[in-house]
């Protein structure tokens, strides 16, 4: 596309050619002459062309803005990095140069936009990339007029690489940003990718690039233990990182990998617990342990919570290690064995001082080891113990005990009387015509209540249970034998113990018991026989008083 310059009517002009002069112009230092000739271009062309001019046209647009202090104007104009090669190569040089200064100027106090920091590596990253040297390697021969040797080349390059990052990181401590934010991360990063990731004019609020490829970055070039610190400084706690919102999500990976390989230097230098807090938690956020890995999980495990002197071991670090280690390693046998035994040996050790914590000990160790006969008989003795406390129990827990242990008596009385219970709640509820047999279901449910206390338990178990007038005397003559040898048993005892008064009554109501009255009738007047049944009996007659 050409036009006719109107000073000399025979010379075309062209948007090629007014870029060229602009751009000699600028390398010249005739920053004068550079701005009309930017506003010819955009007055007669327009900034709209697709090919290289408009390139070269924004390269020079962001140079002027940055010589007049404008950096945000500077960042916004400037082209994206595959772009940067159709650009004049001293103009780039010379606009990254002064970048970097005024990235230099931050020690003395004044603020530096994060668009100038992106701008600088933009640029640099362009000039220093070793893919594609050419332009700027001829520029520095042009200006030395002499050949550079290669091997001096290469120095240079590394020496400015390295001035560069040491220049980026010193911001980033001064200003206090992490590893996934720090301008360094970020210059390192666009050097290291093959396609441009800093964008000049779209700096984000977490740093010049995405929080997943800075984590990726960082794992790549082994500085996993940076991630993890910034990790941990943006989301304090054990727990606080997941993989729920967008930015953890992306950074899942890394910090998986960062995690697996933090948790093999843990195990080389002894640190059994972290090292399978490490491995559980890369593990969780997706991580698939290797064989080295799995290795060392397993060399963990087996010294989790001990020391080499045997002393200062810690029962609660070596579960808590096991544990992790089995979630890890579930195929593996002997995890599986030595996380059962420490359980149930923990479970014992605090059987009296914590039941709570011992019951939990137990049970989890059948739910390592289903079936493991230590940890089932240490439930066993707990459920003992609380059929002879009477607690709250669980029916089909007694009842798998009796199956274990078909002669635990507890075990047997607290399930008839669970029954009796049971029965007697139907029996108020129920209707005394339509519904008799509940009621002579209760009646054999106590009878065989008191024979087991009668067999198992003392005669004054069989009172009382006599006592709650759930039968009548006169409905079950084994009842009443039951009940009336209780109170002959129970005057013996009393006589053996000084007690004759007392001897006295039980034989009393055994007396009337056998002759089908009420035991209460000798101590408060005479009481009528037993009437005809009719539904569940009255509570005029049950003998309440006789209990001493």
């Amino acid at each position: 596309m050409q036009v006719r310059d109107t000073g000399e009517p025979d010379r075309a002009v062209t948007a090629r050619g007014l870029l060229l002069d602009a751009e000699q112009a600028f390398l010249r230092a005739e920053f004068r002459v550079v701005r009309p000739l930017l506003q010819r271009f955009q007055n007669e062309f327009g900034t709209s062309v697709t090919d290289d001019s408009s390139m070269r046209y924004g390269l020079l647009r962001a140079a002027l803005a940055a010589r007049a202090g404008n950096w945000s104007e500077a960042a916004r104009w400037c082209p994206d990095r595959d772009d940067l090669g159709w650009a004049e190569t001293g103009v780039v040089q010379a606009l990254a140069v002064s970048a970097l200064r005024r990235l230099s100027e931050e020690g003395r106090g004044r603020h530096t936009e994060a668009g100038t920091a992106a701008l600088a590596i933009v640029l640099w990253a362009h000039l220093l990339d070793e893919e594609d040297l050419g332009d700027f390697h001829g520029l520095l021969r042009e200006r030395r007029d002499t050949p550079v040797p290669e091997e001096l080349w290469e120095e240079a390059r590394r020496h400015l690489y390295g001035r560069i990052t040491d220049l980026l990181h010193a911001l980033d401590v001064r200003a206090g940003r992490d590893a996934l934010a720090a301008w360094r991360t970020a210059w390192e990063a666009e050097c290291d990718v093959p396609g441009p990731v800093v964008v000049p004019s779209d700096d984000g609020p977490d740093g010049l690039i995405p929080l997943g490829l800075a984590a990726g970055h960082l794992v790549r070039h082994g500085r996993g233990s940076d991630l993890l610190d910034a990790a941990a400084a943006r989301a304090p706690g054990t727990g606080a990182w997941t993989v729920d919102s967008p930015d953890h999500r992306a950074c899942a990976d890394a910090m998986a990998q960062a995690l697996a390989e933090r948790g093999q230097d843990l195990v080389r230098a002894g640190e059994w617990s972290s090292a399978l807090s490490d491995f559980s938690r890369a593990a969780w956020l997706g991580h698939a342990l290797g064989a080295g890995e799995q290795q060392a999980v397993l060399r963990a495990a087996a010294n989790v919570g001990r020391t080499s002197t045997g002393r200062g071991n810690s029962p609660v670090a070596r579960i808590q290690g096991l544990d992790l280690a089995h979630a890890l390693v579930p195929q593996n046998a002997s995890v599986a064995a030595e996380l059962t035994a420490e359980l149930v040996r923990q479970g014992q050790r605090v059987f009296i001082s914590d039941p709570a914590q011992s019951r939990r000990r137990f049970a989890r160790a059948l739910d390592v080891t289903p079936g493991d006969p230590d940890a089932r008989s240490g439930l066993d003795d707990h459920l003992r113990a609380d059929l002879g406390r009477g607690g709250k129990l669980c029916v089909d827990e007694v009842r798998g005990l009796l199956e274990r242990d078909p002669e635990c008596a507890p075990a047997r009385k607290w399930l008839m009387e669970h029954r009796v219970e049971l029965l007697r709640k139907a029996v108020d509820i129920a209707d005394p015509v339509r519904n008799s047999h509940v009621g002579e279901e209760l009646d054999d449910a106590v009878l065989q209540l008191a024979e087991h206390l009668e067999a198992s338990a003392s005669p004054s178990d069989v009172i009382e249970l006599f006592l709650r007038d759930l039968v009548r005397i006169g409905v079950s003559a084994r009842f009443d034998q039951t009940v009336e040898s209780a109170y002959l048993n129970r005057a013996r005892e009393r006589e053996r113990a000084g007690d004759p008064g007392g001897a006295r009554r039980d034989r009393a109501c055994a007396e009337r018991i056998g002759a089908g009255l009420p035991a209460q009738g000798l101590l408060f007047g005479p009481s009528p026989g037993p009437g005809p049944r009719s539904g569940r009996p009255g509570h005029d007659d049950t003998g309440q008083e006789a209990l001493f």
